[in-house]
C-alpha cells in the first residue's frame, strides 16, 4: 500500500492519470442516441401528414437534455374539377430538432450539442365519392419521402470517437426513411355568395420506414397516425378590394395524436382558433385567385402559442 507520495512523483503521477483519461474512448451516456433518432424519425410523422394544428410548432425546452423544435410545413390539395373529381396533395415540410448528449469516457463528461435538420416531402391521390348534397367521401393514397441529417457543433469535434458503436448518426450520418398509406376524409362544401362553408374530418395512417443511406444506429420504423377535424367559415365584409368583396374567416382544428407522436411533445392533441381576412383577386389576370392572412391560438395538453398563417388559392 501507498503511504506517502513525494512532492516530485504527485505531478507524475497527475499526469498519468490524465494520460489515462484522455486515453479512454468518449461513449454516449446510457445508449440514448437511438432513442432521440427513433424521436427524430416519430417526428419526422408531424411532417408527412396534412395537419393545420403541427404547421407551426416551435418548442424550447429547459435545462437538462435540453431539445429544441421548430417545423413548417406547406401544404394543400384539391379536387381538379367535379366532372372528374380526382383529388390531389403534396406539402413539403422543414424541422430542426436539437438534442443534447452527454459523452464520458468513465472519467469527464462533456455535453454534445447537435443539429438534425429534417426536410421531407409528401403527397395523395385521391376520388371524391358524393354521398350527399354539399358531402363527399374522399380515400386517398399517401405517400413520402424524407431525411434527417444530424450535425455535430463545431466545438465538439475535438471528441475521439474511437469506438462508440452507437455515434455513427450524430457525426454527419443522415436517417433516410419513405412512408407508404393513406387517408380518408370527409369533406362538406358549401359555397354561395352569401357565405362559404367547408369542414373535412380526416384519419391518416402512414408507415415511416427508414432505407439505405441510414446510419446503421438509427434504423427503425414510426407511424404516422392522427384524426383530425377542420372548420373554416368565409362571409364578406361589406368592403370591396380590387374590385371584389373583402372577406373575414374563421377557422378551427383539432387533432389527435394516434401514432408514435402521441406522447412525444408532452401532448396527445392540440386544438387551434383563427380568424382574419380574405383578399379575392379573381377579377384580375394573376395566378393568386385569393390570398387569406389569419391570426391563430394553438392550445393543448402543456403546450399554448400563436402564430400568423398565410394562404393563397390558386
Amino acid at each position: 500500500m501507498i503511504q506517502h507520495i513525494s512532492k516530485r512523483a504527485l505531478p507524475l503521477l497527475l499526469i498519468l492519470l490524465s494520460s489515462f483519461a484522455l486515453a479512454q474512448p468518449f461513449d454516449i451516456i446510457g445508449g440514448n442516441v437511438k432513442r432521440h433518432a427513433n424521436d427524430a424519425l416519430g417526428l419526422m410523422a408531424f411532417t408527412v401528414v396534412p395537419d393545420l394544428t403541427s404547421s407551426f410548432l416551435s418548442i424550447s425546452s429547459g435545462s437538462g437534455e435540453k431539445t429544441d423544435l421548430m417545423m413548417t410545413q406547406f401544404a394543400g390539395g384539391a379536387t381538379v374539377s367535379q366532372s372528374f373529381p380526382i383529388y390531389l396533395e403534396g406539402g413539403i415540410s422543414y424541422m430542426r430538432y436539437d438534442p443534447q448528449f452527454v459523452a464520458s469516457n468513465g472519467v469527464e463528461r462533456r455535453d454534445i450539442p447537435t443539429k438534425w435538420n429534417t426536410v421531407s416531402g409528401s403527397g395523395g391521390i385521391g376520388w371524391d365519392f358524393p354521398i350527399a348534397k354539399h358531402l363527399v367521401l374522399r380515400p386517398i393514397f399517401n405517400f413520402s419521402l424524407g431525411q434527417v441529417a444530424s450535425d455535430l457543433s463545431a466545438g465538439s469535434r475535438y471528441l475521439s470517437w474511437r469506438t462508440g458503436k452507437n455515434l455513427d448518426f450524430l457525426d454527419d450520418g443522415k436517417m433516410n426513411a419513405y412512408g407508404l398509406g393513406g387517408s380518408l376524409m370527409l369533406d362538406y362544401e358549401d359555397i354561395s355568395p352569401e357565405r362559404e362553408i367547408d369542414i373535412e374530418w380526416r384519419y391518416t395512417n402512414i408507415q415511416l420506414k427508414t432505407f439505405s443511406g441510414t446510419a446503421d444506429s438509427v434504423k427503425g420504423t414510426a407511424s404516422a397516425e392522427a384524426s383530425s377535424l377542420y372548420g373554416r367559415y368565409r362571409a364578406p365584409t361589406g368592403l370591396s378590394m380590387l374590385d371584389r368583396p373583402l372577406r373575414y374567416v374563421l377557422e378551427a382544428a383539432h387533432t389527435t395524436y394516434l401514432g408514435s407522436q402521441r406522447g412525444m411533445l408532452g401532448f396527445n392533441y392540440m386544438t387551434s382558433l383563427g380568424g382574419g381576412f380574405e383578399l379575392d383577386s379573381s377579377a384580375y389576370n394573376v395566378l393568386v385567385t385569393r390570398t387569406r392572412l389569419v391570426a391563430r391560438y394553438a392550445f393543448g395538453e402543456n403546450v399554448r402559442g400563436f402564430a400568423i398563417g398565410l394562404a393563397m388559392s390558386f
